[in-house]
């Protein structure tokens, strides 16, 4: 590991690295950063995988109550106001894509699940009757919006 010249003991033996031993040196120290920005591009894959899943599950509920099947006030589909079949469509569809999106983890997912659950906040603070959500159910899709920007900030730093 070190390697000892005449010089050196002269000097008051003070060892020399070799090239080897700094070329070693600089590789692992390379091989850790690389390692930090997976754990960062690692968690942004989990991250959209799991909400794939979710917003998967959120899809099919739109499209259950587009069907009939989902919880209701006792009112087919088509006996309901327009403004709540056009939302229910439309999340029918947007959640869907998003979550395949997500799950391929692909730029357009993220932008297309932000739509998706960007609108869902705005609709039910500004509809409320169309749009149902509690205040808790709120709060965790802002909360998921920050983590989700927040996880990609963190990913997209580290690359550089």
């Amino acid at each position: 590991m070190f390697q000892r010249s005449g010089d050196d003991e002269a000097e008051g033996g003070q060892p020399d690295r070799t090239p080897d031993t700094t070329r070693g040196l600089l590789d692992a120290i390379a091989l850790h950063e690389r390692a930090a920005a997976l754990r960062w591009d690692q968690m942004l894959i989990w991250f959209m995988r799991v909400m794939a899943c979710a917003w998967l599950v959120k899809g099919l509920g739109a499209w259950a109550v587009l069907l009939g099947f989902g919880p209701g006030e006792g009112i087919a589909f088509e006996a309901r106001s327009l403004s709540f079949q056009a939302t229910v469509i439309y999340f029918a569809v947007i959640d869907l894509v998003a979550a395949v999106g997500l799950w391929l983890t692909s730029t357009w997912g993220g932008v297309m699940w932000l739509l998706a659950v960007t609108s869902h906040v705005i609709l039910a603070l500004f509809f409320p009757r169309i749009v149902t959500s509690n205040v808790i159910t709120l709060a965790a899709f802002v909360a998921l919006i920050l983590l989700y920007l927040a996880i990609s900030w963190k990913a997209a730093r580290q690359e550089d």
